[in-house]
C-alpha cells in the first residue's frame, strides 16, 4: 500500500514542477503529516526530492530526474482501453487519432500486456443512447469538438423557442448524456456558463485566435449542478404521499432521483405501521399519476385530491378486471 504511494507521489512531482504538501495530501488521500515521511522515505532511498520552504515553496524533485517506475500493470492498462467510447469519438471526429492513439500505446506495452485492448473490449462495451429512440449525429458537432479541443471562439446561430439567436461562445467542453450532446460554453464578455443542445445549432464558425481558458473550471462538476437544478426546474407541482417500507426503496426507480432525494430528505417518522409520509415534487398531476401508478399498493396518494380520486378510481377497475 505504501509502496504504491511512494510510487504516485514521486510521478505526481515527475509531472509538475512543484506540489505543497497539502496539494500532495489531497491527491495521495492522506495527511501533510504523512507526506512529510513519505518524502523523507524517498529521499533515503536515492530519489532526489526535496522541500523548499516560502509562498512559491513545496516539494520538488531534482531537475533531470526521471523515474524508470512507468510501467503499466495489467489492470491498468486494460483500464487505459476503456478509457474511449468508439460512438462519441467517431460522432466528433476523432475516431483516427483515437485510433493512432490506441496503437501507440500497443506498440509502447510490454509484450504479456499486448492483448490489454482485446481483453478489455471483450469484457466492456458502453451503449451511451436511451433506449427506443434511434440517435442522430448533430451535423456541426465535429466543428464544435474542434473547436473545443483548439479553445477557439465560436460565433454560433442557435434556434431557442422557435427563434434563431446569434451567440458568441466560449467553448469549454461537451457533454453525451442518453444520446444528446450539450456544449458547455461561456458566453464572451458575459463572463457566465450556459449548456447548449449541439442539435440546435443552425450554423458556428471557429475563430482565428484562442481563447484563455479558466483552468479552474471543472466540466463534471458544472454539469452535474446544471443537470440538478434543471431537474428541480421542472418540479412545479407538490405531491403528500404515505409509502410503505418497500415503496420507500422503490421510489428513487418510479420518480426522478432528484425529486425522491429530496423527498426522502423531508420525510417523517414512521407511524404504527412502518408507513412515512413525504412531500414530492413532480412535474405535473399527469406525469405524477404514471410514476405513482408503477409503485401500486406501495404508495398512497393524500394530497392533491384530484389525484387521489383518479388512483381510487384505477384501483377499483382494476379489481373489478381481476375479481374472481
Amino acid at each position: 500500500m505504501r509502496a504504491a504511494r511512494l510510487i504516485k507521489m514521486v510521478l505526481l512531482l515527475q509531472g509538475r514542477s512543484a506540489m505543497t504538501a497539502a496539494e500532495l495530501a489531497r491527491e495521495l488521500e492522506v495527511s501533510e503529516r504523512t507526506v512529510t515521511r513519505d518524502a523523507q522515505a524517498l529521499s533515503e532511498a536515492g530519489v532526489p526530492v526535496y522541500a523548499e520552504r516560502g509562498r512559491a515553496g513545496g516539494y520538488r524533485l531534482v531537475d533531470g530526474y526521471r523515474t524508470r517506475l512507468t510501467g503499466l500493470a495489467r489492470g491498468e492498462a486494460e483500464a487505459l482501453f476503456l478509457s474511449g467510447v468508439p460512438g462519441a469519438l467517431r460522432e466528433m471526429g476523432l475516431q483516427d487519432a483515437a485510433s493512432a492513439a490506441r496503437l501507440k500505446v500497443s506498440a509502447a506495452l510490454m509484450p504479456s500486456l499486448r492483448d490489454a485492448p482485446r481483453t478489455a473490449a471483450q469484457r466492456f462495451h458502453l451503449d451511451a443512447p436511451a433506449w427506443f429512440q434511434e440517435p442522430e449525429t448533430p451535423p456541426l458537432l465535429p466543428v464544435v469538438a474542434e473547436a473545443v479541443w483548439d479553445d477557439r471562439p465560436l460565433t454560433a446561430r442557435y434556434l431557442r423557442g422557435g427563434t434563431e439567436a446569434v451567440r458568441e461562445l466560449e467553448p469549454y467542453g461537451l457533454v453525451l448524456k442518453a444520446g444528446v450532446w450539450y456544449l458547455c460554453a461561456r458566453v464572451a464578455g458575459a463572463g457566465a456558463f450556459r449548456t447548449y443542445r449541439v442539435d440546435r445549432f443552425t450554423d458556428a464558425r471557429p475563430g482565428a485566435q484562442r481563447f484563455d481558458r479558466d483552468e479552474e473550471f471543472d466540466l463534471p462538476g458544472f454539469w452535474a449542478r446544471q443537470a440538478e437544478r434543471f431537474a428541480r426546474s421542472i418540479l412545479r407541482t407538490e405531491v403528500v404521499v404515505r409509502l410503505t417500507p418497500a415503496g420507500l426503496r422503490r421510489l428513487p426507480y418510479a420518480v426522478d432521483p432528484v425529486a425522491a432525494r429530496d423527498a426522502l430528505a423531508g420525510a417523517g417518522e414512521p407511524d404504527a405501521r412502518g408507513w412515512v409520509t413525504v412531500t414530492l415534487g413532480v412535474e405535473s398531476e399527469e406525469v405524477a399519476h404514471d410514476q405513482l401508478t408503477a409503485l401500486g399498493p406501495e404508495a398512497e396518494v393524500v394530497s392533491p385530491e384530484p389525484l387521489r380520486r383518479r388512483l381510487a378510481e384505477d384501483a377499483a377497475r382494476l379489481a373489478a378486471l381481476y375479481r374472481p
